[in-house]
């Protein structure tokens, strides 16, 4: 029988929770957007990572707000530890500068990984040597610290994009240890043959956006992601217990409001990312 995925409000900063030693079992904090901190092998894992405004600064003369709709939970002068980070592509809010430089300088040792097609932009927006930079190609699994494997997946962001070597642009990551399987799908739709490939791995708990899709947005540059019935059917299929929806919240032009996930019947256990609440599966 699959565990359920149980959580719990915490009422000091993230900051405070985080202090002290990594416990044992796996944990999940979520940053906003698509990241998250999580806690499994004895690690401090960060992936996705956008604690910034810097979105806002990019686009304030274009014709939307990227005002952040909440503010970041925690800053890099107060994160306690961070042993990795991931990135599941190249865009902004999922590889932003102006969190992952700053992370890469307080943490000197720190490695990164990064999709093989990002390089050039991984080199450019975190600013390390690249013996700090981790690439991976969908299909290809390492074990980048004691105790803990990521797989690479292949993910659809309106499409399955490849550079000119064949590398795919967008990726999800699933996370492994021996006490639990994460699947953290990176920005995606559904594609033929997703829920085969992230079945193999049997995730106790899919990381999942939710914003959906428009043509409007696509013909001015904002790629979509799964429609929430989408990613909750992505789970069923692929046999995954349990579903946090995540990608909402940050951007008022591109959201789901939290009384559509809260009400949605799912053949599985879904649960809202919220801030403040630890999640142990």
């Amino acid at each position: 029988m699959a565990r359920p995925l149980r959580s719990t409000p915490f009422l000091e900063s993230l900051a405070e929770k985080l202090v002290g030693e990594v416990r044992p079992g796996c944990r999940i904090y979520w940053l906003g957007q698509a990241g998250f901190i999580i806690e499994m092998a004895g690690y401090r894992i960060i992936i996705d990572p956008y604690l910034s405004n810097s979105l806002a600064e990019k686009y304030k003369d274009g014709p939307r707000s990227y005002e952040r709709m909440m503010p970041a939970p925690i800053t890099i002068e107060a994160l306690d530890r961070i042993d990795l980070v991931l990135c599941t592509h190249h865009h902004t809010d999922h590889m932003d500068s102006a969190t992952l430089a700053p992370l890469a300088r307080r943490y000197p040792n720190l490695k990164f990984v990064v999709p093989a097609a990002s390089l050039d932009l991984a080199r450019e927006k975190i600013g390390v040597e690249d013996r700090r930079l981790i690439l991976m190609v969908a299909g290809q699994s390492i074990k980048p610290l004691e105790g803990l494997t990521v797989h690479a997946v292949r993910a659809s962001h309106e499409t399955l994009e490849t550079d000119a070597q064949g590398q795919h642009r967008f990726l999800g990551y699933v996370l492994e240890s021996k006490d639990c399987s994460l699947f953290h799908s990176g920005d995606t739709v559904p594609f033929d043959g997703q829920s085969t490939e992230i079945a193999a791995f049997k995730p106790d708990l899919a990381l999942l956006p939710v914003n959906g899709r428009s043509k409007e947005l696509l013909e001015t540059g904002v790629p979509g992601n799964l429609f929430l019935a989408e990613a909750i059917t992505l789970c069923k299929e692929a046999g995954i217990p349990a579903m946090m929806a995540h990608h909402f919240g940050m951007f008022a032009f591109n959201t789901l409001s939290a009384d559509m996930i809260d009400s949605a019947v799912a053949p599985v256990q879904l649960v809202r990312a919220e801030i403040r609440k630890e999640y142990e599966v």
